[in-house]
């Protein structure tokens, strides 16, 4: 099987571009969120849901539960899902057809190479659609119901009297239209609620905000030079330096 960035986008529908960007601006995305009542820290690598809203912590669920990686936790997203979760609401274009296949390759190199099984099984049921299944070897989906939503909505990282408000509900504005170049928001927009927020604000100092999950290497340990006399292996003394 041969699998490209391409068939990942036809067979998931994503409807994305080859041209779409993979990489989010840092401040676009983090004002983004102060902007629709994110209460954490946000300076943090992991942003909880429960910072959010129920509208938006619903969102952000969804997001998380399908594009969950091998390293993530279901509690909180990480910065590649903040770009997706970012360019989904304002309706940027976002290439995350690539976003799923560089982690899917990331993956390989590591023993759980299978990061997205259910992506990874409409890939090979499209091209080879007659392979006879173990139904034990199905991973079941579990689908939202009425029981997860409840257990959503008393999920809280804040009181509720202090859970951040919302004016009405996300994507209500039909064929919206996204802010010019890295901008949240509209120039007319009523929304002031990154300006605190933004003043603790600190961007990382790197060229690209995208981070890959990807395990640290360690640093090798530094063995002491072997000196073989007469067919004998022996370790040389450290130096009185």
């Amino acid at each position: 099987m041969k699998i490209t960035v391409g068939d990942i986008r036809r067979v998931l529908d994503l409807q994305d571009k080859d041209q779409d960007p993979i990489i989010g601006s840092e401040r676009l995305c983090k004002e983004f969120w102060l902007c629709i009542g994110y209460t954490g820290f946000i300076n943090d690598k992991g942003y909880p849901k429960s910072k959010f809203c129920r509208p938006y912590k619903f969102l952000v669920h969804c997001v998380i539960h399908a594009l969950a990686h091998k390293k993530g936790a279901y509690d909180e997203a990480s910065d590649y899902i903040m770009n997706i979760i970012s360019s989904l609401v304002l309706n940027r274009p976002y290439n995350i057809s690539h976003v799923i296949f560089n982690h899917m390759l990331d993956n390989i190199k590591g023993e759980k190479y299978v990061q997205y099984p259910r992506f990874v099984q409409m890939l090979i049921d499209d091209q080879i659609p007659n392979l006879p299944k173990d139904p034990s070897d199905e991973l079941p989906i579990d689908h939202m119901d009425s029981e997860m939503l409840k257990q959503l909505d008393v999920y809280r990282g804040v009181k509720p009297e202090d859970e951040p408000k919302y004016r009405q509900k996300f994507a209500k504005i039909k064929d919206y239209v996204a802010p010019e170049g890295d901008n949240w928001r509209h120039d007319d927009s009523n929304s002031d609620n990154e300006t605190d927020g933004m003043k603790l604000l600190s961007l990382r100092k790197t060229r690209w905000w995208f981070v890959r999950d990807e395990k640290r290497k360690r640093t090798p340990k530094v063995s002491m030079p072997k000196v073989v006399i007469k067919g004998k292996s022996k370790k040389q003394e450290s130096p009185d330096w």
